[in-house]
């Protein structure tokens, strides 16, 4: 049943323009977006709309993380950091695409933390580091990173994104107000930050020292 519902998902993705590339095409023919959907949604799990899963946040709706994958331009091997990790399916998809890179993923709340993990480990998705923690000051850690997306609607770009943000490194963020953003393609090349609007979309707020305040 799942199968059949999600080739129909990526079929409608790539007639309508979202998908192009193969390795993004695969990594969500394979990912099961249903483990990672609440029971009570999970009819729904191969509808292109984002589904609730809890304080306030969503997944993404499927032609979203299709959008955000094509326009990292991920690579093999690549180290990736994800700020608003939720349930895990973004997460889960970029580490395909990327494999053998890793995804370090950072998520506010403990409770989708926890079921991140859990989601991830029934997907058979090894190779994502879920923390909990405030997003905005992304995780230095691991620091710098190849790519860095944003699954939340922040006012500016944080500066420690930035700041961990590799050498002709890849960054998405939607910014704008709390209720809907444009999506920014912020490319660091040679020390130069150079910025690209690529449309309007809508996610939940980033919560954080440099986000949105509670």
């Amino acid at each position: 049943m799942y199968e059949a519902d999600r080739e129909e998902m990526v079929k409608r993705l790539i007639a309508y323009g979202y998908l192009r590339s193969e390795k993004v095409i695969q990594a969500m023919r394979k990912v099961p977006r249903h483990v990672f959907v609440p029971a009570d949604s999970r009819r729904y799990s191969y509808e292109d709309i984002p589904l609730p899963v809890g304080q306030n946040q969503t997944i993404s709706a499927p032609h979203m993380v299709a959008t955000m994958c094509e326009y990292l331009d991920l690579k093999e091997g690549q180290k990736v950091l994800e700020v608003g990790a939720g349930t895990g399916y973004h997460a889960c998809v970029v580490a395909e695409i990327i494999s053998p890179g890793r995804v370090f993923a950072v998520e506010r709340y403990s409770s989708l933390a926890e079921r991140a993990k859990k989601n991830l480990e029934k997907a058979g998705c090894p190779r994502v580091k879920i923390i909990v923690g405030d997003g905005t000051m992304g995780y230095p850690e691991e620091a710098p990173y190849d790519r860095i997306y944003v699954t939340a609607g922040a006012p500016e770009v944080p500066d420690p994104l930035v700041e961990q943000l590799g050498g002709r490194g890849r960054m998405l963020i939607p910014i704008g107000s709390r209720y809907s953003q444009e999506l920014i393609l912020v490319i660091k090349e040679e020390g130069e930050i150079i910025r690209k609007n690529l449309g309007g979309c809508a996610f939940v707020p980033l919560i954080g020292k440099y986000g949105w305040k509670d």
